[in-house]
C-alpha cells in the first residue's frame, strides 16, 4: 500500500478511500432512517454491506478512470512544484464537495422515493427548471450549501491530517512499472463489472435491504442505460401466437365479436346494452392521491371532507389500483387502457402518435377532447403525446398571466386549473359539442405550496396539499352546478399514482391503491363496486355506462360486467411487472425472471409461493402482447376504424 501511495497512482488510491468511506457512510445513514422497514437480521445486513462494497468498488473504479489517465500522462517536472500541490488540493476539495453533495442528494431522494437513484433521477436531469425550482422551494438551500461547504472544509482538513496527500506529494515518482499499473487500474472496472448488474442485486427478502445494497452513483448510471427495456429481450415469453390466444381469451366477453381473424389483432366490438348516451366527461386526475388519504378509506385526519361526501353520491371503484408510480404511467393507463410496458411510459417514448386511445373513441362520437394541465406540459413529453393523439392542449404556457393567481414551480394551483377547465367546458358547450377533458393537477406535489386562507393547515406538507386539493374539487363542483351543461356531465376523480409505492416487498399492493369516483347522482346512481381492477379499466367502464358500441383495442374492461374470474389488476415499477388475481401476485423481471406471491387480503402481507405455471403464463401473455403491439405499431388508431 505504501508503494502504491508513493507511485504516480497515489492520488487514485486516495480517491478510492474517499469514495468508499462516503459510500459506506451513506449506506449506514440510510439504514438508520429505514430501521422500521429494513430487515435487521445480522446475516442479511452483512450481505447488504458485502454486496454494497462490491458495487461501491465498481462505481469508484469507473469514476477513477480520468484520474488514472491523468496520473499516467503528467510530466515528471510538474510533480513536486508548489503550484502543482495547490492544484491537487483544490481538485481533491472539489472531489470531496461533489461526493458530499451526492450524499445529500441521495438522502433527499431516499426521503421522497425510498430508493437509490433510479430512472426518475435521470429524468430529473432533463427537466432542470422544474426540478431545481422544486428543490429551491422545498428545502433551505442556502443552509444546505453552507453545511456542505463546512463539511467539505472539515473533510479536507481530516484528509490532510492523515498525511496521504503529503505522502504522495513527496514521492509521486514515475516508476518503470507505472504503465503496467495503469493497465491494472483501467482493467479494474471491467473485472468488477463482470457478472455485475444493477438488476441482479439480491433482494434479501426486503426491498429496502436491496436498495441499501446498491450504490447511488452506479444505480444512476445503470438507470441511464436501462431507461428503455425491450420486453422480447429481457422478460419471460411465450410463443407469440399462444400469448395472443391467451390474451384474447381474457379480453373477449360472450357478447363481443372479433372482426379480424388475424391472430395478432386483439380488435373486438364492445357491445352496448341500451340506448346510447353522450355525457360530457371532466376527468380530474389528481397528483399523488393515495386512497389512504381519504376519510372514506379510513384516514382519521379529516383531510378530504368533499371527497368523503361525494363518496356517498358516486359510483366508486373501491379496489382500484394505479398501474405505476409516476404521472406519465397513470396518463398512459387512463388514455390508452393498456398494461404498463417495461422502461419508460409510452407517453415518453418515440413513435407514440396516432395511437388507439380513449380520445379516439370520444372523437368518433364528435367529442371535443382536450388535455388541461396546470404545469408546463413539455415536462415528461405530456403536451407532445396528447397533441399527437388528437387532444387540444391547454397548459400554463398557453394561458394569460392573469389566469394564474398562485403557482409553484410545478404548476398553477388547482383553483386556477379548474377555472381554465370550466372555461373550456363553456366553450365546447357553446359550440354545440360534447366534451371529454383530461385534467391533470399539480398542487399535491412537493413543495406542497397552496394559496393562503383556503384551509386550516399550514402549507408545505402533504396533508395540507391533500386538504387543499379536496377544497378545490369542492369549488369546481359547486361552480359547475351553475352551468347549463352540468346536468349532462360526469365528473371523474382519480389518482394518477400513490404518494409512495415503497414497501418491504417487490410490489407492495397497498402502494398502488388509489380512489376512482364517477360523480353526478342525476346521471349515475351511487354504487360501491369492490371488483379488483386498475386504471386501464376506468374509461371502458364509462363507455359501458353510456351504452356505447365501439371497436376496441383496449386491455381495459368494463368493471361493472366483470365476473369474479375476470377480476385482475396490473401494477408495476419501471422494471417489475405485476399481475394480481385470486389472491396471487405474479412478478415478471429482467432477465426472464418470474416470481409468485400469495396474499389473503389486498391490504395484507404478500408471501412468496411456488409458481403456478398457468397463472404466470396468463400474466406473461398480457404483458408480452401489449409490448409487442406497441413495438410493432399495431395499436394505431387507424387499425381500429
Amino acid at each position: 500500500m505504501t508503494k502504491l501511495l508513493r507511485s504516480r497512482f497515489g492520488a487514485v488510491f486516495v480517491f478510492f478511500v474517499l469514495f468508499l468511506l462516503i459510500s459506506s457512510m451513506i449506506r449506514l445513514v440510510l439504514l438508520g432512517v429505514s430501521l422500521g422497514q429494513a430487515d435487521l437480521n445480522p446475516l442479511k445486513l452483512f450481505g447488504v454491506f458485502l454486496v454494497g462494497f462490491v458495487f461501491d468498488v465498481a462505481a469508484a473504479s469507473y469514476f477513477s478512470i480520468p484520474l488514472v489517465l491523468f496520473s499516467l500522462i503528467i510530466p515528471q517536472a510538474w510533480v513536486g512544484r508548489r503550484s502543482w500541490r495547490v492544484v491537487i488540493c483544490l481538485v481533491f476539495s472539489g472531489i470531496m464537495a461533489v461526493l458530499l453533495f451526492g450524499a445529500v442528494a441521495e438522502w433527499f431522494f431516499w426521503e421522497e422515493f425510498n430508493s437509490r437513484f433510479n430512472f426518475i433521477a435521470v429524468d430529473y436531469l432533463i427537466y432542470t427548471t422544474e426540478v431545481v425550482g422544486n428543490i429551491d422551494e422545498s428545502y433551505p438551500m442556502p443552509l444546505i450549501f453552507l453545511g456542505l461547504a463546512t463539511a467539505t472544509a472539515l473533510g479536507f482538513f481530516g484528509l490532510w491530517k492523515t498525511g496521504l496527500l503529503q505522502g504522495w506529494f513527496a514521492s509521486a515518482r514515475k516508476d518503470e512499472w507505472h504503465r503496467k499499473a495503469a493497465l491494472v487500474w483501467l482493467a479494474l472496472p471491467v473485472v468488477v463489472q463482470f457478472g455485475l448488474s444493477n438488476r441482479r442485486v439480491p433482494e434479501f427478502g426486503n426491498t429496502f435491504n436491496q436498495e441499501l445494497a446498491r450504490n447511488g452513483v452506479y444505480s444512476f448510471c445503470a438507470a441511464f442505460w436501462e431507461n428503455s427495456l425491450d420486453y422480447e429481450r429481457f422478460y419471460p415469453r411465450l410463443p407469440r401466437e399462444e400469448a395472443f390466444r391467451r390474451t384474447k381469451q381474457r379480453l373477449m366477453s360472450p357478447q363481443d365479436s372479433a372482426p379480424s381473424t388475424n391472430v395478432l389483432d386483439i380488435t373486438r366490438v364492445e357491445v352496448g346494452t341500451g340506448e346510447e348516451r353522450k355525457f360530457n366527461v371532466i376527468q380530474i386526475t389528481v397528483e399523488s392521491l393515495s386512497a389512504k388519504f381519504l376519510g372514506c378509506f379510513g384516514n382519521p385526519q379529516g383531510l378530504t371532507p368533499v371527497l368523503d361526501r361525494i363518496f356517498e353520491e358516486s359510483l366508486v371503484l373501491t379496489n382500484f389500483y394505479a398501474t405505476g408510480t409516476r404521472t406519465v404511467r397513470g396518463m398512459e393507463a387512463l388514455a390508452l387502457c393498456v398494461p404498463p410496458t417495461p422502461g419508460q411510459s409510452i407517453v415518453r417514448r418515440p413513435n407514440n402518435e396516432k395511437l388507439f386511445s380513449v380520445g379516439s373513441v370520444f372523437r368518433s362520437r364528435g367529442y371535443d377532447t382536450a388535455f388541461i394541465y396546470s404545469g408546463y406540459g413539455y415536462f415528461d413529453n405530456m403536451n407532445a403525446f396528447f397533441a399527437a393523439n388528437g387532444y387540444r392542449v391547454i397548459d400554463r404556457a398557453t394561458v394569460k398571466k392573469e389566469d394564474i393567481t398562485y403557482a409553484t414551480i410545478w404548476g398553477a394551483c388547482d383553483e386556477d386549473l379548474y377555472r381554465w377547465t370550466l372555461r373550456e367546458a363553456d366553450a365546447a358547450y357553446a359550440a354545440g359539442k360534447p366534451f371529454h377533458h383530461f385534467v391533470m393537477t399539480t398542487s399535491n406535489h412537493r413543495p406542497f405550496g397552496i394559496p393562503a386562507g383556503r384551509i386550516d393547515l399550514l402549507a408545505g406538507t402533504r396533508e395540507a396539499a391533500v386538504k387543499y386539493t379536496d377544497h378545490a374539487i369542492g369549488m369546481l363542483l359547486e361552480t359547475a352546478r351553475t352551468k347549463p351543461w352540468f346536468t349532462n356531465t360526469l365528473f371523474i376523480v382519480v389518482g394518477d399514482h400513490c404518494a409512495s409505492a415503497a414497501g418491504k416487498t417487490a410490489l407492495p399492493i397497498t402502494g398502488y391503491h388509489i380512489p376512482a369516483f364517477v360523480w353526478n347522482p342525476g346521471l349515475v346512481p351511487p354504487r360501491k363496486v369492490g371488483t379488483l381492477c386498475s386504471q386501464i379499466d376506468l374509461l371502458p367502464t364509462l363507455f359501458a355506462l353510456m351504452n356505447w358500441t365501439y371497436l376496441s383495442r383496449f386491455y381495459g374492461r368494463d368493471v361493472l360486467s366483470m365476473n369474479p374470474e375476470q377480476e385482475r389488476a396490473f401494477i408495476s415499477t419501471y422494471q417489475k411487472l405485476g399481475y394480481l388475481r385470486d389472491g396471487k401476485l405474479a412478478v415478471l423481471e429482467p432477465v426472464e425472471h418470474k416470481r409468485m406471491f400469495t396474499y389473503q387480503r389486498l391490504d395484507g402481507p404478500v408471501v412468496p409461493a411456488a409458481g403456478d405455471p398457468e397463472f404466470i403464463a396468463e400474466a406473461i401473455a398480457q404483458y408480452q402482447t401489449a409490448s409487442y403491439l406497441f413495438a410493432h405499431g399495431l395499436n394505431r388508431e387507424e387499425n381500429a376504424q
